[in-house]
């Protein structure tokens, strides 16, 4: 595929807004239709990066031939409807994490992909931040061994408030969001399934509906171990910070900036602005979908690639029910 890849991004939220800045650092790519639920702030937002169509339905992007990919940046609960949606209509789709919130829909998203031969990916994004980069890096020159991941994941969320602090229209959730991030990264950066997994978690708030905190025990078959711990209650500071314990280092990552720890109790940062053409990891993950589109091989973080993700969610969630 030599020519430009038309892209329609549904949800334009604080994670849309992401990809349409990243994309616009991506050579051949198009945004040519936008869809979110408020029709007026969706028309402001294109007007601002220039795609011509808008729309509240996905549908009416899906009709559009001239569509060969679909980015979605909605809520969870839609995320496997929506992606077996793109994947029917013929669309190559890439949806933000999680692939779904049940194992069911999971299922059916890689089952369908199989099925299609489109291009489906799963926005695992700490796979290509460049901290986490650097560190799978090391990692796959023999030059670093995990030992343990120490990962703390803290928000303050106890309205439903969305990264922009906007009201959302959904509730989010730590076990089939936020640590599907970590789940996935763990085993990824070890090489090797996971073969033990225990959760437990705190009350559940009375108006969301959901535990606002929660810890997980992790254990490869390599004997690497992992403790996660997530919050909603944390005032801060906000974000997910790993600290990964290895045989010949220490390694502090925060997002896309990578640090090592010293023995005398320091912090050196560690320079990671050439490990990839970005240092924004939305960035790149565009980048892989767009290039697996165009090479027409299967993308790092396909849907296949993290449904064993999901399948330790689902274990997990039996754990805590």
């Amino acid at each position: 595929m030599a020519q430009t890849i038309k892209v329609a991004l549904a949800g334009a939220g604080a994670f849309g807004i992401k990809h349409l800045d990243g994309i616009k650092n991506i050579d051949g790519v198009e945004v040519v239709s936008l869809i979110s639920r408020d029709l007026e702030k969706t028309k402001e937002i294109a007007a601002k990066y220039g795609i011509a169509h808008v729309s509240t339905d996905l549908a009416d992007s899906l009709s559009l031939k001239e569509v060969d990919a679909v980015i979605l940046c909605t809520p969870t609960q839609m995320h496997a409807g929506q992606s077996l949606a793109c994947l029917k209509a013929g669309k190559h789709v890439q949806v933000e994490i999680p692939l779904a919130d049940t194992l069911k829909g999971a299922k059916e998203v890689v089952a369908l992909q199989k099925q299609t031969g489109l291009v489906a990916m799963c926005g695992h994004t700490r796979r290509f931040n460049p901290s986490h980069q650097y560190v799978h890096q090391e990692i796959a020159a023999g030059k670093f061994n995990i030992q343990q991941m120490d990962v703390q994941t803290y928000f303050f969320r106890r309205s439903n408030m969305n990264a922009l602090g906007q009201p959302r229209s959904w509730t989010d959730h730590l076990l089939w969001h936020h640590a599907a991030h970590t789940v996935d990264l763990f085993a990824y950066q070890c090489g090797s399934p996971i073969v033990q997994a225990n959760a437990i978690q705190g009350p559940i708030h009375p108006t969301l509906g959901i535990a606002m905190d929660m810890s997980i025990q992790l254990k490869a078959a390599s004997g690497a171990i992992c403790t996660l711990s997530l919050s909603f209650n944390n005032d801060g500071p906000l974000g997910t910070f790993f600290r990964y314990i290895g045989d010949t280092a220490t390694y502090l990552a925060r997002y896309d900036d990578l640090w090592q720890s010293t023995k005398e109790g320091k912090e050196e940062k560690i320079d990671v602005s050439k490990v990839d053409v970005s240092m924004n990891g939305i960035e790149l993950q565009d980048r892989e979908f767009f290039a697996a589109i165009r090479e027409g091989r299967e993308p790092n973080s396909s849907v296949a690639q993290v449904l064993a993700c999901y399948e330790v969610l689902h274990k997990l969630e039996q754990q805590l029910n």
